[in-house]
């Protein structure tokens, strides 16, 4: 079976269906097509893993949609205390787990699926991962096992289901399976640091709001591209805060993370650093990283970076030079055009090809796309459609 997959590494899935359909080749071909089909899909979400282990097994294609990448289970594994026993309530195909237990003493990895804890414990011994231990079971179990029988753990992780009972998505933390917010006492008797790993599209204030005790730190953490998750930290022996802490963690390909951190307080009370002059062609557009986009801070990262805002409203930023360590993307302005008709009609005459991208703008990124009539294309050329703080709409072309 191992030899099937290295030969047809890079061989279409379905065209190997037919070729081999009803022939007896010593092993089960489904198996052995899903893993053919998990490196291709996978292969660069999981270096790290498949490097330590090339036939490392996958049950089936979700179990590999529904884990962290590598580079996102390091960075999990940073938040366990070091040395001491730790828990993953959710542990799914493990890389979470997997990672942890660099760092743990123990890892308890509970998995209601069979298969799944059958292939967590099989590939962490491939691995050579001698201290996980995969539990078959639902975690709400495992959890009242554990106050019964006063067993405690440092660190402990939860990622409860995002679908509801129909199958629809559900993004609140009181509507996910488990539900945490029902939880939390037991957990409390278990673990010092509670860590959850929730939905991006999950609202940080009413989730501060809607935990108790108040959560330690919530954190926006994604890659240049996308924000891949919000992770909630409960932190039970601490002492109570006046105040949750918010983060946006951008995790970059070298390895390294960019990290703001701030008080919603004070963002709430920081002076809005207006345009001191309009925008110009040489000036640069600062748009923030998704994770920072969502974490919410924009007045601060102004003030941080000694940049300036075109409104509250337009979640984007300028200025006449790059910052060193901007968490985002920086765009040289090459026209700052009005909105108007004249501009539309003759727009894509000098600009034929570009993204473009709408902030507080009255009509979306594919209308605007159709009237301007640019070819989406990713030639380095950005258009923006915004209003500064005069209220007034522009379009603004940029590369990057």
């Amino acid at each position: 079976m191992l030899d099937f997959i290295a030969t047809n590494a890079g061989a279409d899935v379905a065209a190997l269906r037919l070729r081999y359909a009803g022939k007896e080749l010593g092993f089960d071909l489904d198996a052995a097509l899903t893993q053919i089909e998990c490196r291709r899909r996978y292969g660069r979400k999981l270096p790290d893993t498949l490097a330590g282990f090339p036939d490392f097994y996958f049950p089936d294609v979700l179990a590999g949609e529904q884990c962290s990448s590598d580079r996102l289970a390091a960075w999990h594994a940073s938040l366990v205390a070091e040395g001491l026993p730790a828990a993953d309530l959710t542990a799914g195909l493990g890389i979470d787990a997997l990672h942890c237990a660099a760092r743990a003493s123990e890892v308890v990895a509970v998995e209601r699926r069979q298969e799944l804890a059958e292939v967590l414990e099989f590939n962490a011994a491939r691995l050579h991962v001698d201290n996980i231990k995969a539990v078959c079971g639902d975690c709400r179990e495992f959890v009242a096992e554990c106050v019964a029988a006063g067993r405690h753990f440092a660190t402990v992780f939860i990622d409860p289901a995002r679908r509801d009972a129909a199958g629809g998505r559900v993004y609140a933390l009181a509507d996910c399976s488990p539900s945490v917010a029902e939880m939390t006492g037991d957990l409390a008797g278990i673990c010092d640091l509670l860590i959850i790993k929730a939905s991006p599209m999950l609202d940080i204030a009413h989730t501060i709001g809607a935990l108790q005790p108040q959560p330690k730190a919530v954190i926006a953490v994604g890659t240049p591209t996308e924000c891949k998750e919000v992770v909630v930290i409960i932190d039970f022996k601490a002492p109570a805060q006046s105040e949750t802490l918010v983060e946006a963690v951008t995790l970059l390909a070298d390895g390294t993370a960019q990290t703001f951190s701030f008080l919603r307080s004070a963002e709430n009370a920081a002076a809005f650093v207006g345009g001191e002059r309009p925008i110009a062609i040489g000036d640069y557009i600062f748009e923030p990283s998704p994770a920072l986009m969502k974490a919410g801070a924009l007045k601060l990262v102004a003030k941080a970076y000694g940049l300036m805002c075109f409104s509250p409203n337009t979640r984007l930023l300028y200025g006449a030079a790059v910052p060193g360590g901007f968490p985002g993307n920086a765009y040289r302005v090459e026209e700052v055009l009005p909105y108007a008709s004249s501009v539309i009609k003759r727009f894509s005459h000098r600009w034929p090809v570009g993204e473009v991208a709408v902030r507080n703008f009255d009509v979306g990124a594919d209308e605007l796309r159709r009237r301007l009539g640019v070819r989406d294309g990713r030639d380095g050329v950005r258009v923006y459609g915004i209003k500064d703080g005069r209220n007034r709409p522009l379009l603004i072309v940029c590369r990057q």
